[in-house]
């Protein structure tokens, strides 16, 4: 069993709780939060109100829920006590605390994972699987819309780092490669100093067009992905786990008024059935068979750390072919 520990028992941590406390091969043994544990989320768990005790009652391991501007700190100590660590997205508030925790936990031989959740979507890694399987052939364009209404629990970042992260992220790894260059324009509507509405373009190393529209004033919900290729175009839809192939178009349209917005020429649309689990369990399932058997199947530091990097270019303006290196 591995004995993990949560900092954190705000929204997302209580999620954790959650799913920590109902996994096989884990043992949440205590939790942390200055506030204490106000939702019931881990009755009859050690709580400790900072970090420190956390690690003074022995883990192997430890999720960090906590804001971001607390990330670095945070996992840091938890670098230094040779723990294992989950942390959620984004890595940390700037490129820079991210670096530093990357080296710490490397250096360490420790396994770190930052929770970029809609990898572990079951819809995209439906889609990931045939992407691979070549049923789409070369992929063109991979476009994003994420939009909803302003979650009034956000308050240390901005849209970009929120929520675009999820998109720039999921991007690459659908992709297969990481971005070359990203240009973007942004909007500050709701609070000084926050963006909250971002449209970014840009192209991975391997010529892939991206597109991504996000914003946190839209009335309706959407999270959707489209991923277009030499064979059609697969659409996921994250809300509802679901994936539709739109095949090419083979047969011809002969009614001409039909014609003019069905195109030409129409293919077959299938919506596929899988199995669907929770992303969080999955991502936690990926997490623990890190530790135990060097899988490689989680969002590693470095991941995170080139997604924040990308994050911060949207941000900060257009960047040039060439920036994004891995470095």
């Amino acid at each position: 069993m591995i004995r993990v520990g949560l900092i954190g028992l705000g929204m997302m941590g209580r999620h954790h709780a959650r799913v920590l406390r109902n996994l096989d091969g884990v043992e949440l043994v205590a939790v942390s939060d200055p506030g204490g544990d106000v939702h019931g989320a881990a009755p009859g768990v050690a709580l400790y109100t900072d970090v420190d005790g956390l690690i003074a009652h022995g883990l192997d391991a430890a999720v960090v829920a906590v804001p971001t501007a607390f990330h670095e700190t945070v996992g840091m100590k938890l670098a230094e006590a040779g723990i294992h660590t989950f942390i959620e997205k984004p890595i940390a508030a700037d490129a820079e605390a991210g670096q530093r925790l990357v080296d710490a936990f490397a250096a360490r031989g420790l396994v770190g994972a930052v929770g970029h959740i809609e990898r572990f979507n079951p819809a995209l890694q439906e889609l990931k699987r045939r992407l691979e399987a070549g049923e789409l052939g070369k992929v063109h364009q991979i476009a994003t819309r994420r939009q909803g209404p302003f979650p009034g629990r956000i308050t240390d970042v901005g849209v970009a780092r929120d929520l675009g992260t999820h998109d720039l992220d999921l991007t690459m790894w659908l992709g297969g490669e990481r971005f070359a260059e990203i240009h973007s324009q942004s909007a500050i509507l709701v609070r000084d100093g926050r963006e909250d509405l971002i449209a970014v373009t840009g192209r991975l190393k391997n010529g892939i067009i991206t597109n991504h529209l996000v914003n946190w004033l839209s009335p309706m919900k959407e999270r959707v992905t489209t991923v277009t290729g030499e064979a059609g175009a697969f659409v996921a839809d994250t809300l509802t786990a679901d994936l539709t192939f739109y095949e090419n178009g083979s047969v011809e349209t002969e009614w001409e008024a039909l014609a003019s917005f069905r195109g030409v020429k129409e293919g077959n649309v299938t919506r596929f059935a899988f199995p669907k689990q929770e992303p969080l369990k999955t991502e936690h399932e990926a997490f623990r068979d890190a530790i135990l058997h060097g899988t490689e199947g989680i969002v590693t530091l470095e991941d995170g750390l080139h997604t924040l990097r990308a994050a911060e270019a949207v941000i900060n303006g257009p960047s040039v072919s060439g920036t994004f290196n891995g470095s």
